[in-house]
């Protein structure tokens, strides 16, 4: 490996789910970094058939369909090209996002994207919904994982939209204990930790016993993708060395090689 890439001889433990790690693990690899898989979270399809039917049915009585991960727009539409075979079976839909890795996914849906906050909560997303003066009456779908926030719904709902919810999936946390790379991290440590959820953060929180690492190792320094993400850290007490500055992966590896460089 070449000694002249920005993170050669770097340790690096990543949070994501198994299925989602590969993305981020590759972009380190590429830039010379040996990588952790701690996989504190899976991510799996969790529907309702019988609320999906219904909201399937009624897809062009709405005004505003929301996402809020890229999870959601992927489980989302597994669905709808299992039931549509022509994309303009959305209809008239107007999509709004949360984060730059929601927004692409559906900009490889060639779709539009009509709302985006710079700040990548749903609290923001909310209230750029509610700037555009389209929301009294209107129907707006939600899709959502088991662990969204009440916020977005609550303040779309104090706005006078109609708002249904759909959820598409579920996170739970992993059990580390047993895992290889969490005895390697304990003995070893890492140069960094990398945290892309709240819910990667909140299961490092609960297994702690599991992930703590040995006196003789190096402890890392912990890097957020974003500002929910960082918010539950601080609540945990957790140190933030390093911060994306948007809400990338790109940017959170961005941030990784300027912290350590």
């Amino acid at each position: 490996m070449s000694a002249s890439l920005p993170l050669s001889g770097r340790r690096v433990a990543v949070t994501r789910a198994r299925e989602q790690s590969p993305e981020l693990a590759a972009k380190l690899a590429a830039l010379g970094a040996a990588v952790i898989e701690l996989p504190l979270i899976t991510v799996t399809k969790d529907i309702d058939k019988h609320s999906l039917h219904d909201v399937l049915s009624e897809l062009g009585s709405y005004d505003w369909i929301v996402f809020t991960s890229a999870n959601g727009v992927r489980f989302f539409f597994e669905e709808f090209h299992r039931i549509y075979d022509d994309i303009r079976s959305l209809g008239l839909l107007r999509f709004a996002v949360v984060g730059d890795t929601t927004a692409a996914a559906i900009r490889q849906k060639h779709l539009k994207i009509e709302c985006q906050p710079k700040v990548a909560t749903g609290a923001a997303l909310a209230d750029d919904l509610i700037a555009t003066g389209s929301l009294d009456s209107a129907k707006v779908l939600v899709i959502s994982g088991n662990l969204n926030r009440e916020e977005l719904v609550q303040k779309l709902e104090e706005a006078r939209a109609i708002v249904d919810r759909l959820q598409v999936y579920k996170t739970e946390q992993t059990d580390l204990s047993a895992d290889p790379a969490a005895a390697d991290f304990r003995a070893r440590g890492a140069d960094a930790i990398l945290f892309a959820s709240s819910s990667a953060v909140q299961s490092f929180v609960d297994q702690a016993a599991a992930l703590k690492v040995a006196k003789d190792a190096k402890r890392p320094l912990a890097g957020s993708i974003g500002p929910q993400t960082s918010e539950t850290m601080k609540q945990a007490g957790m140190p933030i060395d390093f911060t994306a500055k948007t809400p990338s992966l790109d940017a959170l590896v961005d941030a990784l090689v300027k912290k350590l460089g």
